[in-house]
């Protein structure tokens, strides 16, 4: 399941995998690396794979072709038995929040540690806090999500994806439903948290203009392929 023997600073080493959904090829010779660290853009238009990729990824999509390893884990030895390992060193973020509707901010965050295997209520409480802290908002701990505006729900999952101190942030249109102020302030604030914690983020988007502001590594799905670019 876990393999040790790689290099800890590559975060992502795809070596010509093949991407699916069901028997359908959408992807081909994908190779991609990621350092510790490195903040990193997918784009592409809608439909060329840029979902499937990032899924792949995450154990949600099965590697059927070539050789990927995530967080230090064998894609192809990746089941619906020990994803959940998997996914406890990566944090998701997705366009539409994802939140839990019937609880508060902090029962969100309770749950999903809780969910991941924490035990301690201490513990639970403190990491629930911290993150809370580091996204600017503590001050909405007692707030159920339907009282939010969309750039604090999309903070709330942010503090979530941070819970269990993941090395790789994924990103699928983390800005899709969000204002242009709104957008930059939470890719600024993805931005400075891989500064901060040499957490590594791969972003899908279509918004070029936070590209431009906050400048990454680009990878682009088109015509089946995934092709890294120097520029926008």
């Amino acid at each position: 399941m876990q393999d040790n023997g790689l290099d800890p600073n590559r975060i992502v080493d795809l070596n010509n995998i093949a991407v699916y959904q069901k028997d359908t090829l959408i992807l081909d010779n994908v190779s991609l690396k990621i350092r510790k660290g490195e903040f990193v853009y997918l784009v592409g238009k809608t439909g060329t794979g840029k979902s499937s990729l990032l899924k792949t990824l995450y154990g949600d999509l099965p590697l059927q072709q070539g050789i990927g390893h995530v967080v230090g884990f064998d894609l192809s030895e990746v089941t619906w038995k020990n994803v959940p390992y998997l996914r406890r060193k990566m944090g998701i973020i997705f366009q539409d929040f994802q939140l839990l509707t019937d609880r508060n901010v902090f029962k969100n965050l309770t749950f999903a540690l809780k969910a991941t295997g924490w035990r301690n209520k201490g513990e639970i409480q403190q990491r629930a806090t911290i993150v809370l802290e580091n996204v600017g908002m503590m001050h909405k701990k007692e707030a159920m999500p339907y009282e939010l505006s969309g750039g604090e729900q999309q903070r709330i999952a942010i503090a979530r994806s941070l819970l269990n101190d993941p090395a790789l942030i994924l990103a699928d249109e983390p800005t899709g439903n969000l204002d242009p102020e709104t957008s930059q302030e939470i890719i600024n604030l993805l931005y400075q948290i891989c500064r901060q914690t040499e957490t590594a983020a791969f972003i899908g988007t279509h918004d070029y203009n936070i590209i431009r502001q906050f400048p990454g590594r680009i990878i682009r799905c088109i015509n089946g392929k995934v092709q890294e670019q120097s520029e926008i």
